[in-house]
């Protein structure tokens, strides 16, 4: 007979422990501790429930042929562009998102492409009814003829007609509805999320299909269940944008056959999803007039450069403590920015609000933004705005130095592209041999030499 006991499993590393305590002692995280029910008898029966591959051999590693990875091309070229390519037959793509954010429009328009390319696309459900799935399809206008629909929640039976159909890309929607016989415990506890992606994961491996994990998110936007359902699959896009906005960011994270931190663009229509071929238009705020606190940046997305708008609002404060408040950057950066800035700056804001904002919904990860937040900060400070056609960006260190920022070449060739004539660079990044039509480039060293260039 099968005997069940109770352990408290961590959902943020999946480690398990006989009881329970406040902090996991594996990632020292705190009030991650579940109850769940394990049983210790053999995995359930069936040819997917248990594989574990064919027999290993070892063997001598430059004997290995590197043979490049097929891919298939989805239909959206800026999916394509966030999975390094296209779709790596294989492959697992686990993609997370807020609720309504257009995860299930997105794969769904996807598998419509896919399936004009007699892919014999599987869609499964766990949270839709066949009906509720139809209706989208109708709604975007899709041509879903070829698109295979299966509403099942048990591993081992998707598993199952999975294998007679014999699909070349597979949707699950989502990992946290499925379960496995296996365990006992609920759908999306912490074991049942990771051995049911276990199973999909060897079941991807061993027949070649590509597959799609569609992942809830926590309040603070991280992919819910245990941190080793990241690790388990190939790629991990997080799918992320403002509700009120129709815009909307697809970011990789992970990816092992391709670049991470490359971004896909898309704006949300009655038709679905649309991609936006030049995401470097709408993030830039085309002001009537110049307005202070205001400054564009050339950030590097993947592969590739992209312009965003940073603003900054600086107030006096009435408070013992003044805020410090960003959107799309680092709060602790903006402290230590601000430090920066009034030593080797010599401009105090230790009695000023200081907001700073992204246009967009844009969020801001290299240091290269560093620059142009400390300009628009003292644009607003003093109220004097920047001239429209100036670009900035650059690192800026403890010590008051500018340091450079990887590509800086592509990024002036991208701002010039968009009409801009004046830019403000760290001096490695300066051109050297090149000229860069219609653009006067100022190079600079210290932070004091870039805010000395705007007077």
């Amino acid at each position: 007979m099968a005997k069940s006991k109770t352990v408290y499993a961590c959902t943020a590393c999946g480690a398990n422990f006989p009881k329970w305590t406040g902090q996991c002692a594996d990632c020292h995280e705190w009030n991650t501790l579940q109850e769940v029910q394990v049983e210790t008898h053999p995995q359930a029966s069936g040819r997917f429930a248990g594989y574990s591959g064919t027999a290993a051999t070892v063997c001598a590693l430059d004997s290995v042929e590197a043979v490049a990875e097929s891919r298939i091309t989805t239909g959206l070229d800026e999916l394509d562009r966030v999975l390094g390519g296209g779709l790596v037959i294989g492959s697992v793509v686990l993609i997370g998102g807020d609720p309504g954010i257009g995860k299930s429009t997105v794969l769904l328009q996807t598998l419509a492409e896919l399936g004009s390319q007699q892919l014999k696309p599987l869609y499964v459900t766990g949270e839709e009814s066949p009906q509720q799935v139809s209706l989208r399809a109708q709604r975007l206008g899709l041509d879903t003829h070829h698109v295979q629909l299966l509403t099942e929640t048990r591993v081992e039976r998707i598993l199952q007609l999975a294998d007679s159909i014999k699909p070349k890309v597979m949707v699950i929607d989502s990992i946290q509805t499925v379960h496995t016989d296996v365990l006992q415990s609920a759908p999306g506890s912490v074991g049942q999320v990771r051995e049911s992606a276990a199973q999909l994961v060897r079941f991807a491996k061993q027949t070649g299909v590509a597959m799609f994990l569609v992942g809830h998110v926590t309040k603070e936007g991280a992919l819910a269940g245990p941190r080793v359902l990241e690790h388990m699959v190939d790629t991990v896009l997080y799918f992320e944008g403002d509700s009120s906005s129709r815009f909307r960011v697809i970011r990789a994270v992970k990816n092992r056959f391709g670049a991470v931190n490359e971004l896909g663009v898309f704006a949300m229509t009655d038709k679905g999803l649309r991609e936006v071929k030049n995401p470097s238009a709408i993030f830039l705020s085309r002001h009537e007039e110049n307005v202070a606190g205001s400054v564009i940046m050339v950030t590097r997305e993947g592969s590739r450069p992209m312009l965003v708008e940073v603003q900054a609002l600086v107030d006096t404060s009435h408070m013992p403590n003044p805020r410090r408040v960003t959107l799309g950057l680092d709060q602790n950066r903006l402290a230590m920015l601000l430090a920066v800035l009034h030593r080797h700056g010599g401009v105090v804001t230790y009695d000023q609000d200081v907001f700073v904002n992204v246009v967009g919904g844009v969020r801001l990860q290299e240091t290269g933004a560093d620059l142009a937040v400390l300009l628009a900060i003292l644009s607003s400070l003093r109220n004097q705005p920047l001239p429209h056609d100036l670009v900035v960006f650059g690192e800026v260190g403890l010590a008051g130095e500018i340091r450079p920022v990887p590509n800086g070449v592509e990024r002036l060739h991208e701002a010039a592209k968009h009409g801009f004539k004046h830019a403000i660079v760290p001096k490695q990044n300066a051109p050297k041999d090149e000229v860069i039509e219609d653009m006067q480039v100022t190079a600079v060293t210290r932070l004091v030499d870039a805010l000395n260039s705007l007077e």
